[in-house]
């Protein structure tokens, strides 16, 4: 997956939180934020940390996702630039509501919580923008409940792969992601996913190239999801 990046001269550029802002402040933002990189299979937070920073993605792709006792994850989102992650912590000041994990290499901002509120008091409309962010998580999380409900594990796994490819016209997508990946965000064992995934060959709508999936009929996966194809 190729994230999308921001214009290079504006860290900030794209980003919805920040797009009501002057110029002038949000190159003080950009100056408030520590610059991070994430190598693939990173953590960038896990649940339960302080949420003492809001992160900017800039580059990459992160897996948000809750862990249960036994061990076994539940993925919430697949978050790319010029998204953000961590702004549920910073609103309640409690600790991370789920962990982060880098799915590529990454390059991203973090903004202190203390530099976040007070841009916050001196710019009130950020909060429409951080309302919006919440809500889509809200509808997110709604959405995936929904799919567990009436989509069969091969829909489930079809409109994952659909979400991995993003918003992209390009004939071929190529989505690297490993298995045991794959099977945490569609929700089902190994096994069965890649029982899906060699359904989904044979059908001449993907193919495998080691770690990679190489989406080669984008329309068939959106169908078999049941999503509307554009």
């Amino acid at each position: 997956m190729e994230g999308r990046l921001p214009d290079p001269g504006d860290a900030l550029t794209g980003v919805d939180m920040f797009s009501g802002l002057e110029p002038d402040v949000r190159q003080r933002v950009i100056q408030a934020a520590v610059p991070r990189t994430y190598r693939k299979g990173q953590l960038l937070f896990v649940e339960n940390d302080p949420g003492e920073s809001l992160i900017v993605l800039k580059r990459g792709a992160v897996m948000v996702f809750r862990t249960a006792p036994t061990g076994e994850r539940a993925v919430l989102s697949v978050v790319r630039p010029p998204d953000t992650l961590g702004e549920v912590s910073l609103l309640d000041g409690a600790a991370r509501s789920a962990s982060a994990e880098a799915i590529e290499d990454c390059q991203a901002l973090a903004l202190s919580r203390h530099a976040f509120i007070e841009l916050v008091h001196a710019n009130p409309r950020i909060l429409d923008a951080v309302m919006r962010s919440l809500g889509a998580l809200i509808r997110r999380l709604t959405e995936q409940n929904a799919d567990h409900v009436f989509l069969d594990l091969p829909g489930r796994v079809a409109k994952t792969l659909v979400r991995l490819a993003g918003e992209t016209n390009a004939p071929m997508v190529t989505i690297e992601l490993n298995q045991s990946q794959l099977a945490e965000m569609a929700g089902g064992s190994r096994q069965s996913v890649n029982q899906a995934i060699g359904s989904f060959a044979s059908r001449g709508w993907l193919r495998t190239e080691g770690r990679r999936i190489v989406v080669t009929d984008l329309s068939a996966l959106r169908r078999r999801a049941g999503m509307t194809d554009r």
